[in-house]
């Protein structure tokens, strides 16, 4: 039998996704609320767009899982293909919040109650995201929140796959190994370029000089973050809080690689290192501002009404804005830079080997 000639329609399985909206205030005698189609769809591309960020994510994960990974390979580069694609994924659900915005907070009022107790908080796919990238529970904004599986809860179905996601390696571990293994201090390409301060290698023994000279009297004492964020040098007058703001989810030689690709991403062979790095601190910035937005919504929205899925509402999100960065560290990095007439000249035994394999 001749086998049917492909068809728009039934490639897309259109039948089961434009026969996926359900308004619930259109039935059982309900009083239908008009807004509540706009709601239904605009989160359901939510998730069909979270889906495929997930796609981007496995294979990311999955380049950076492998024992060795060649830089100068075809991997490397459709890693940093595939972030930028989650970068303008992000960038179009920051927009698709406008339209959101042309509900009105009356028009909400008419169907709220009947979503209650589900909430946005129960996408089991964002938390993926979140746990993939790297954000992890004890790091979450009131934490125990994450843990219910009850009324407002997780299923323990999705509650199971999250807590899955979150025990293997994620991406932030993965990126902090990759770093770490860069080999642009090894002593082959340094000779004769010893040092016994705490620094332990010439170029950081130079680095740091030059950093703390171009400091202003008001910036006097980021040299003392500096000792700290990149070589965990403890400093005696800072308390613990302070230290704690500090941290890192990064080690200091993960760090010090990654500041180092900063400051030489003019060398051909650090573009799509460089690159890969400020794709997860865009990615990082692209969440916070989605969470910003959805904030703003919902203060909009219901003011300070507890959510239908009985958190804090507003509250909550405005504390999960604060705290749900993965990428922070490298962001801070920025503080630690300098101007690029000032940098150290690189050995050229590491200038003729920064094609390494």
């Amino acid at each position: 039998m001749p086998q049917e000639p492909m068809y728009y329609g039934t490639y897309l399985g259109l039948d089961k996704i434009l026969d996926s909206q359900h308004p619930v205030s259109f039935q059982n005698n309900n009083q239908p609320a008009h807004d509540e189609m706009l709601f239904i769809i605009i989160h359901q591309a939510y998730e069909l767009w979270f889906k495929q960020i997930l796609f981007e994510l496995d294979y990311v994960l999955n380049v950076f899982s492998k024992e060795k990974i060649n830089d100068n390979s075809e991997d490397i580069n459709l890693v940093r293909h595939r972030l930028h694609r989650i970068i303008k994924i992000l960038e179009l659900l920051n927009q698709q919040v406008s339209v959101l915005d042309t509900m009105t907070p009356l028009d909400f009022l008419a169907f709220r109650n009947l979503l209650t107790p589900s909430s946005g908080f129960q996408s089991k796919q964002f938390r993926l995201i979140e746990a993939k990238l790297g954000l992890q529970l004890e790091q979450r904004h009131q934490s125990a929140y994450y843990k219910k599986n009850n009324e407002g809860g997780f299923t323990q179905t999705d509650y199971h796959t999250i807590n899955e996601a979150e025990s293997t390696k994620n991406l932030q571990q993965l990126i902090n190994n990759w770093l770490e293994r860069m080999p642009f201090f090894d002593a082959e390409f340094w000779s004769n370029h010893s040092t016994n301060h705490f620094t332990e290698h010439t170029f950081w023994f130079t680095y740091r000089n030059i950093y703390q000279d171009g400091l202003t009297e008001r910036e006097a004492t980021k040299i003392i973050d500096f000792d700290y964020v990149l070589f965990e040098q403890k400093p005696d007058d800072l308390s613990e809080e302070q230290l704690q703001y500090l941290r890192s989810n990064f080690s200091p030689k993960a760090l010090r690689a990654a500041l180092f690709i900063m400051l030489y991403r003019d060398f051909p062979v650090f573009q799509t290192s460089y690159q890969i790095v400020d794709a997860l601190i865009e990615i990082d910035h692209l969440l916070s501002n989605w969470r910003h937005k959805h904030l703003i919504m919902v203060r909009r929205m219901i003011g300070m009404r507890v959510g239908t899925g009985n958190t804090s509402g507003a509250g909550y999100l405005e504390g999960a804005l604060s705290k749900h960065y993965v990428y922070r560290d490298l962001s801070a990095l920025s503080t630690y830079l300098i101007e690029r007439s000032k940098l150290p000249k690189l050995p050229e035994s590491l200038i003729k080997h920064l094609g390494f394999v």
